[in-house]
Parts: structure tokens; C-alpha cells; sequence
């Protein structure tokens, strides 16, 4: 089902899937909000997280989960340009959205590439998040912030910053590349269960990237390496089953 999120102003695309009626267990009811990562490629914004519907409906479907995925700003249908911190806050804002709308009892947050790693830094922030999966998940965005002016004309010609006069503080965008860490937040999930996937041949995001984040949590942390797999996990079978056995563990 289509829905719209509202954070900070701006509409942000969304689609709720909900399980079947005969699914889980009564009175109980647990969900899931789904993140995409960046965009790639030329014009890769208005794409973005084409996917994560489907994905939504079979995570519904077959673990009896309600499923939110939406689109950050900057991308695809959602308004607005790309900003670390406002993608933090759309999180935020689905995740309220879920919440009110769906009438959960628990929220649970998972993501791929950047998306998982806002996700750990949402979890880390928010007692309202019981637990959280990251798939290919950069530790920081140091490398982004090393040539921001670079990053951003990147961001523009991908799509995600759409208006010429975006960002109106340049330096507080840039600066919003460096203190963006899940690695300094992951900590804070504990005791709430942690899965980190990473691909063993992922060469966008390095494995020790996924180790460092596992060193820096504390409790549950469940850290999963797929032979072979790369950065797009979204993609690979192993990583898809992984989430849902992980998603039945959980109570």
C-alpha cells in the first residue's frame, strides 16, 4: 500500500506491507522499516529503492511482519535534497510514521550500504528500536568527507540534490559527512540484538569495515560473512535469508 511520511516539511515516499491476516501471533504484532542505500550510477536517484517493495511484501508475506520502505529525500518520488542528517531525520520520521500508523508494539530497523548504516545510528538513538540489521554498511563516511565539494557535485549528478542553491551552509553539510558515525554509535544499541552481513568480495565497502562495527558493539551482535557475495546484497539470495531468519529469532 502506498503511503506518504512527512519529515521536516518535505513528503517522502513510502510503501506499508502488511501480513496476512492469519500470520504471527495474536496480539502481537512486530515491524520493520526497510532503508535503501545511496543511489548509483548516472540519474541513480530516480530509482532508488525500486526494489525494496517487493522485498517489503515477502518479508510480510513470509515472516508475518507489517514492513514499511520508503524513499529519503533526494530520491526517487520523495522531495527534497540529500543531507546525512536528513536522511537521519526521515529515518526518524518513518519510523514514527510506522508507529502511529500500524499501532506496533515494537519496531525493528534494517538496512543496506548507507541506509544500514543510518540505521545504526538511529537504533543507537532511538529506544524505540528493539533491534537492527545492516547489510554492507560503511563503519563512517570519511571517504566522503575527504573531497566534500567532490561528493556533492557527485550527489547532483546522480540526482539526490536537485536544487542549485542546495545546500545553503555548504560547511555544515560537509560537516555533517564527518560526524556521521555508526561506529561511535553502535555501542549504544546494547542489549538490543545487532546483525551486521558483509560480502567477502564487497569493494565499495571493505570487510573490515563490518568487523570494526561488530568490535565496537556491545551484547548481541551477530556478524555474518558471505563467501563471494559483493556490495549489492539487496541482490544476493544469502543475504535476503539471513534477514528473515534473523527476523524469526526475534520476540
Amino acid at each position: 500500500m502506498e503511503t506518504w511520511i512527512e519529515a521536516d516539511g518535505l513528503h517522502l515516499h513510502g510503501y506499508l506491507a502488511r501480513p496476512p491476516v492469519s500470520s504471527g501471533s495474536p496480539g502481537v504484532v512486530r515491524a520493520l522499516v526497510l532503508c535503501h542505500g545511496f543511489p548509483a550510477g548516472p540519474r541513480g536517484a530516480a530509482t532508488a529503492g525500486q526494489t525494496y517493495p517487493e522485498l517489503a511484501d515477502r518479508i510480510a508475506g513470509e515472516a508475518g511482519w507489517v514492513v514499511l520502505t520508503f524513499n529519503f529525500r533526494g530520491a526517487a518520488g520523495s522531495e527534497g535534497n540529500f543531507s546525512l542528517a536528513g536522511w537521519l531525520a526521515d529515518l526518524r520520521a518513518a519510523t514514527t510514521h510506522l508507529v502511529d500508523l500500524a499501532a506496533v508494539d515494537r519496531v525493528w530497523l534494517a538496512g543496506f550500504s548507507t541506509g544500514g548504516s543510518l540505521a545504526l545510528c538511529a537504533a543507537g538513538e532511538d529506544e524505540r528500536v528493539a533491534g537492527v540489521a545492516a547489510f554492507a554498511a560503511p563503519a563512517d563516511f570519511d571517504a566522503w568527507a575527504a573531497n566534500a565539494p567532490a561528493f556533492l557535485q557527485h550527489a547532483r549528478e546522480i540526482g539526490v540534490v536537485r536544487d542549485a542553491a542546495f545546500p545553503q551552509d555548504f560547511e555544515a553539510w560537509a560537516r555533517e559527512l564527518h560526524e556521521t558515525r555508526p561506529l561511535a554509535l553502535i555501542g549504544k544499541v546494547s542489549p538490543r540484538p545487532v546483525l551486521l552481513v558483509h560480502g567477502a568480495a564487497d569493494d565499495t565497502v571493505p570487510l573490515m569495515d563490518a568487523r570494526a562495527l561488530a568490535d565496537a558493539a556491545e551484547g548481541d551482535v551477530e556478524l555474518r560473512v558471505l563467501p563471494g557475495a559483493g556490495h549489492r546484497l539487496r541482490h544476493d539470495p544469502r543475504a535476503i535469508a539471513v534477514l528473515l531468519g534473523w527476523l524469526d529469532r526475534q520476540s
